[in-house]
């Protein structure tokens, strides 16, 4: 199925971007899957589409079913446009991470408002090839999705933390004993390898996006705690996502509201280049994107 077939109503949907350990969703109704191609490349799997409740959902397994890309392998442009195709208006991103606080235990969720790129080599721009545009990103996490995630969280009885930066690391490998330390003398509060650029790709696909983070471990800078292995990962995973589903499935139905945070009009003064320069190619692939504010030769601005 076409990602304009999946979308031929028009309803908005919300996005679910699973991580670790969350490759399918469950309560989901008339669940499809569906490819979408896009300028990008491929995404990391077929998103399921369907409804729980009255809201429509768009699920995708960040790391594909079976879980078979790295952090850095991921296609995190072709995700994004993917789910923005679909009909996407908001995105909550479900991610394992570390926790660099004491305050933080493993098993506790956290919502960050805050993001620190330390990845080297990922692409994190829709822009370039002859369209350049600069994007804000002082508040990358919508608070009214932050808002809704803190409620269904404390109704689910999981220990939660509102706030807080989500250091992004290259990886596959986790942190050494003195990068972990030297974090940890940054402020953050929690450690992950998928959230960049994913969120800086979602605000120029003018999406509300907000993350909730399931901590596993506390890295390795913890004296009295083993340091992070897949093993103990896996173990605290388990549990963390039977949480995270519990928590989805109170806020799914009441995400909809108008976001007054602006995310949905992020590119209205972003883009620097003249539109008659605009290179055809480039054009052409950023259409999706771009058509809102800079519609086609002969079409007129939509609002």
């Amino acid at each position: 199925m076409s990602a304009a077939r999946a979308n031929a109503g028009g309803e908005p949907a919300l996005g679910i971007i699973g991580g670790s350990g969350l490759y399918e969703m469950d309560g989901i109704e008339d669940l499809r899957w569906v490819r979408v191609r896009t300028p990008f490349g491929d995404p990391s799997d077929a998103y399921g589409t369907g409804r729980l409740g009255d809201r429509r959902v768009i699920f995708l397994p960040r790391h594909g079913r079976g879980h078979r890309f790295t952090p850095t392998e991921i296609n995190y442009r072709a995700n994004i446009y993917g789910l923005k195709a679909l009909g996407a208006r908001w995105i909550i991103s479900v991610s394992a991470v570390g926790s660099m606080k004491e305050e933080i235990h493993p098993l506790d969720l956290v919502i960050p408002d805050q993001f620190y790129d330390h990845t080297r080599r990922r692409t994190s721009t829709f822009f370039g090839d002859g369209i350049v545009g600069h994007v804000g990103m002082a508040e990358p996490v919508c608070p009214a999705l932050g808002d809704l995630l803190e409620t269904g969280s404390r109704e689910a009885g999981a220990r939660v933390h509102r706030g807080g930066t989500y250091i992004c690391i290259e990886g596959p490998q986790f942190s050494t004993k003195g990068e972990s330390q030297i974090y940890r003398r940054w402020g953050v509060s929690v450690i992950g390898m998928t959230n960049m650029p994913e969120a800086k790709l979602a605000r120029e696909a003018e999406l509300c996006y907000a993350t909730l983070a399931l901590a596993t471990d506390y890295d390795v800078w913890h004296e009295s705690h083993a340091a992070v292995s897949v093993e103990a990962v896996v173990a605290n995973l388990l549990k963390n996502v039977a949480t995270a589903k519990v928590v989805l499935k109170r806020v799914i139905p009441r995400v909809g509201k108008a976001c007054d945070a602006g995310c949905g009009d992020a590119l209205a003064s972003a883009v620097i280049t003249s539109p008659k320069a605009f290179p055809r190619r480039p054009r052409k692939r950023l259409g999706l994107l771009l058509d809102r504010y800079f519609p086609p030769k002969g079409k007129g601005r939509r609002g």
